[in-house]
């Protein structure tokens, strides 16, 4: 059955694999992209290994969140049903590690974007859609001070919980939720997978991307993610696990979707 499916991040590394592998099999494809060039070379690449795909694309920085609320706006406009947002689109190492209202870019992009779209695209989805949020073997404590603006990090610490901080809201937004809404799954695709983001972080190759865009694919369609709202799957064991023990705490989850809450409604963001 031919599925509806948002990419984000979908022009290169673990996205562009995953929008090969679902191309490849006739679905409907919303690719998000931050560079209209490269957002355009996927698109043809995809439409010339592909022709039986219907590929659609989305513009957004997703450091401005003003930008992520259009697209949604557009996505709603043009679809009156999503079956699968995929939340690939994260960065790690970046130019400058601040937004220009004063926000860790890592927070912004690896969590609260995501949180902003996914909220704005639920109309758009059941009881069997799903919701797949990138999530990271590295998880770690999050200062909400750090998520507010009042307290730089260094690169990895910033990635690490903002990874967490993820894991946390889609924990949290499955339990709130119930049992009509879409599954919100938190998967860690694979540790040191060779993407643009791990060769900037680490200098290195890193492992195949099959591995990432596989486990993704899987999320997104198999069955065997048809009853994991609130859960977190780790590719490294190949298997559901316990995340970060701060996931698992509703007292912790809810303090940090208040903050969230707190930071969008200062960049006049609808939460």
């Amino acid at each position: 059955m031919k599925k509806t499916l948002l990419l984000t991040g979908a022009t290169d590394g673990i996205g562009f694999e995953t929008a090969k592998k679902l191309a490849a099999d006739g679905h409907t494809l919303l690719l998000h992209g931050r560079n209209s060039a490269k957002l355009e070379q996927a698109k043809n690449a995809l439409s010339e290994a592909y022709p039986n795909a219907t590929l659609d694309t989305y513009l957004a920085d997703l450091s401005d969140l003003s930008q992520v609320v259009t697209m949604a706006e557009q996505v709603k406009a043009k679809y009156s049903a999503i079956d699968v947002l995929i939340n690939n689109a994260g960065v790690f190492k970046v130019p400058t590690a601040v937004t220009k209202e004063g926000y860790d870019v890592r927070f912004v992009v690896n969590t609260l974007a995501p949180y902003v779209l996914t909220k704005a695209l639920l109309p758009l989805m059941g009881a069997d859609s799903r919701v797949v949020n990138l999530s990271s073997a590295a998880q770690a404590p999050v200062s909400l001070s750090a998520l507010k603006g009042e307290q730089a990090l260094p690169d990895g610490a910033a990635y690490a919980q903002s990874k967490l901080a993820i894991t946390m809201w889609s924990f949290l937004m499955a339990q709130t939720l119930g049992s009509d809404a879409p599954v919100i799954v938190a998967v860690n695709p694979a540790s040191f997978l060779g993407s643009k983001m791990v060769k900037e972080a680490y200098g290195s190759e890193g492992k195949d991307l099959s591995i990432g865009a596989d486990v993704l694919v899987d999320a997104a369609l198999s069955d065997k993610f048809a009853d994991a709202s609130g859960r977190y799957f780790d590719n490294d064991i190949g298997a559901f696990t316990q995340p970060h023990s701060d996931a698992l705490d509703s007292s912790k989850n809810e303090a940090l979707v208040m903050a969230m809450d707190e930071v969008l409604g200062k960049l006049g963001i609808q939460s």
